[in-house]
């Protein structure tokens, strides 16, 4: 399995946003794209950080393509698949591809709060500490459906581990998910998600998400 291993820090800072890779350390004095800045922007990785000029059109479309696939934490080659399969769906290409990132078994193990950063839950996912539809399930690229239902094996090293996570990062769950225990242990996938359900944090500074502009650049 192919895994990025440079600093993902510069992948924030390449996209002048945070893009949450590491969970808490994000919000917290350390982040780097808190400490590496020029005024309001934020400075690029490299020697040359400093002089990035202006964004071509291309350019623009690139970033937004980049900024998506980094959050998410996907390779090239996945993201691509991605796009193939949004693309041959009726609906709108743009939401079903935002879609599908949001169906991903480690995205929705982060958005239930059983991880800090999709990274971190693919590592839970990976270890074999996930069930799906009562079965482990270690492929952390599996795509989910409506109903499937996810849970936390019956185990105390498992538990408390995501009980931990839990407790170290709060935060709201989506519409398209619900608890089904009040151990907070359990979930269901009550719906696929749609444009309304994406992480609000992927907007910056109030500048919403343009899908639009990533389908123009995996569409020429």
């Amino acid at each position: 399995m192919a895994r990025y291993l440079d600093s993902v820090c510069q992948l924030c800072r390449r996209e002048g946003m945070k893009l949450f890779l590491k969970g808490s350390r994000c919000e917290s004095p350390k982040c780097a794209v808190q400490r590496r800045k020029a005024g309001n922007n934020v400075v690029a990785p490299g020697m040359h950080g400093f002089r990035r000029g202006k964004s071509s059109e291309y350019g623009v479309r690139l970033r937004e393509k980049q900024k998506v696939k980094r959050f998410y934490g996907v390779l090239e080659r996945q993201f691509r698949r991605y796009f193939e399969l949004a693309s041959r769906s009726p609906e709108n290409t743009g939401e079903q591809l935002l879609s599908i990132m949001e169906r991903r078994l480690d995205n929705i193990v982060h958005r239930l709060g059983f991880a800090q950063s999709r990274a971190a839950a693919r590592q839970i996912v990976n270890h074999g500490h996930v069930l799906i539809n009562g079965r482990v399930c270690t492929i952390s690229s599996m795509l989910l459906k409506k109903g499937d239902v996810i849970k936390v094996k019956e185990r105390p090293r498992s538990q408390q581990l995501v009980k931990t996570r839990q407790q170290d990062n709060p935060q709201p769950i989506p519409d398209f998910l619900e608890m089904i225990n009040a151990d907070g242990l359990e979930a269901r996938v009550t719906r696929l998600p749609t444009r309304g359900d994406v992480d609000p944090r992927l907007s910056h500074n109030d500048i919403p998400l343009q899908e639009q502009l990533i389908i123009e650049f995996c569409g020429r």
